[in-house]
């Protein structure tokens, strides 16, 4: 068996294989350290992205076990997000003045339902809920549909999109009771990795539901776009 591993390893390509150099598999590593090997290991020529990736003990066949939010990452995500806002009237010009890339309302729904969807956020006002409902076969899958849970239904536009264009991350649990999301790119610098990270896994504690039971935050991973995945000991942020 051990030869089969062996072979196995031989035949990852040599920058898959030197980026996995110094990282035990099996180690659960203090956050700090463990954002520093990732770091490191982030050598694309583009500005890769840091992800983490949390198993949670929930079931979210259940109702009751859901975990979703929004979380504001005190550093900013690095990316340039596309905001489109569902709204009329002062609250559009409202919108606009906050650095909305798109406004609009029957109009809007047009152009989606034309196939052009051309934002990463959909914010909408309450009373614009009727007119977005007819797109949910369209937004939803793309997880764009606006939602109150997550701050993305909201008389309070201004601050909606800004929130979105400074750093505001969804989540919501997979299937399989996994939590993902961006939380910063690697060319931040390690202190703000980590306070950003930290503010992620506050969030989705806080959204820890009321069906939950035994143990909720079970294990935490982060890598780079193209890196190897480095695990972190949950106790190291049992606080965060």
């Amino acid at each position: 068996m051990n030869k089969a591993v062996n072979k196995a390893e031989l035949k990852l390509p040599k920058r898959t294989a030197k980026a996995r150099e110094g990282i035990e598999r099996t180690k659960l590593y203090p956050l700090a350290e463990a954002v520093k090997l990732v770091k490191e290991r982030a050598t694309a020529k583009f500005d890769e992205t840091i992800e983490i990736a949390m198993n949670l003990g929930v079931d979210p066949r259940h109702a009751d076990q859901m975990v979703r939010g929004v979380c504001n990452l005190p550093n900013g995500s690095g990316r340039t997000v596309r905001v489109a806002v569902f709204a009329k009237g002062a609250k559009a010009d409202e919108a606009k003045a906050a650095g909305a890339d798109i406004v609009g309302a029957e109009d809007l729904v047009e152009t989606i339902n034309s196939g052009k969807i051309e934002f990463d956020r959909c914010i909408a006002t309450p009373d614009m809920m009727g007119l977005v409902g007819r797109l949910g076969k369209v937004l939803g899958p793309r997880g764009l549909m606006p939602n109150p849970r997550v701050g993305t239904v909201t008389m309070d536009i201004a601050g909606a999109v800004k929130a979105s264009k400074g750093g505001a991350v969804e989540f919501r649990v997979e299937k399989a009771g996994i939590v993902h999301g961006g939380v910063g790119k690697a060319s931040f610098d390690e202190g703000k990795l980590v306070e950003n990270i930290k503010a992620f896994i506050d969030a989705v504690n806080k959204a820890k539901p009321t069906g939950a039971k035994g143990t909720y935050l079970q294990r935490i991973a982060i890598s780079s776009s193209m890196g190897p995945g480095v695990k972190v000991d949950v106790s190291s942020v049992a606080g965060a």
